[in-house]
């Protein structure tokens, strides 16, 4: 491939957001050619962290060989239980891989000629641009693979929009409808109303239907992750009452039993424990209640499998 410099693979709109960053609802305003100042602490370089094959998603996404999910350092939130904060904290040990799109590319389609359909963008709500560049990339050299964009859910609404027509699969999680609990959480009070009109947004251009194929990946649609967490039944509930009323108790949903308590919430007085039986048998209950119908639950021993180490080449192996 001929060498193309960090810079040029934007466009001028792409650009002139980069210069004054306001990609995501925190509207940082910084330049980001300038370097990581923002509050996701990333600069306009492609921030990858890992290009991986990941088999723990759900069996929709992961599919029997997995799926190609590139890692993005930083992120728009600072979740206290974060399972990723290796790489998603400003402060991670663990920094971008450096690679230019080339060579990105040239990784992905490695994976992608082995036999992996879909390719999995994680925690893209402050690089978008960079996805972009990505799925463009592999397009313009005749790859066409799915695309999933895996994400907190605090995106804006208009970079939602912007992805349209690009985005193959929309894997959004819904964590909290309770301020208090978000901004305490995850520092983003607003978060419960910017989710939920970034994921109405997904739900317009998907609808509720998730088209799987003949081998049982989903091709297109929208899938609703939620985490339940200790001490929290009651929010899960709600953030289950909020899905079926405000969206449909048809869309595709993953109910989460996979929360393990890291070593930053280890003095927490709710967040220091796994979850009980007790408490994510109550809010499948509520699920079933409210009708829905499609989607997945976990074991209570799933937490045993979801601990990244970003040291590794895989972090899942």
């Amino acid at each position: 491939m001929n060498t193309v410099k960090q810079t040029d693979i934007y466009d001028r709109n792409e650009r002139l957001i980069l210069e004054n960053c306001t990609l995501c609802p925190r509207e940082c305003r910084v330049n980001r050619f300038d370097g990581g100042l923002g509050y996701c602490g990333t600069d306009a370089g492609l921030n990858i962290a890992s290009v991986c094959i990941h088999r723990g998603e759900e069996p929709v996404i992961s599919g029997k060989d997995g799926i190609c999910n590139i890692f993005f350092m930083g992120c728009n939130l600072h979740c206290l239980y974060c399972q990723n904060h290796e790489i998603s904290r400003c402060t991670s040990i663990i920094r971008n891989t450096g690679m230019n799109l080339e060579e990105v590319l040239d990784q992905i389609i490695k994976l992608l000629s082995d036999g992996i359909p879909a390719v999995g963008f994680v925690s893209p709500s402050h690089v978008v641009p960079q996805v972009k560049a990505i799925i463009n990339g592999l397009n313009a050299l005749g790859y066409k693979p799915i695309t999933v964009y895996n994400t907190n859910g605090y995106d804006k609404l208009e970079t939602i929009r912007s992805l349209s027509g690009l985005i193959d699969v929309y894997l959004p999680d819904y964590k909290y409808v309770t301020k208090r609990i978000a901004s305490e959480y995850s520092d983003a009070s607003d978060y419960p109303e910017t989710a939920l009109k970034a994921i109405k947004e997904m739900y317009y251009q998907k609808g509720s239907t998730l088209l799987i194929d003949e081998k049982g990946r989903a091709e297109t649609g929208l899938l609703i992750r939620h985490l339940v967490l200790p001490g929290h039944v009651e929010e899960s509930k709600r953030v289950l009452i909020s899905i079926a009323e405000e969206l449909s108790p048809g869309v595709h949903l993953s109910l989460m039993s996979q929360y393990h308590p890291t070593e930053q919430v280890r003095h927490h007085p709710i967040l220091n424990r796994s979850l009980y039986n007790a408490e994510y048998e109550a809010v499948v209950e509520t699920m079933e209640a409210l009708g829905f119908r499609n989607g997945w639950i976990q074991d209570m021993d799933s937490n045993l499998n979801y601990r990244p180490d970003f040291s590794k080449e895989n972090p899942f192996e």
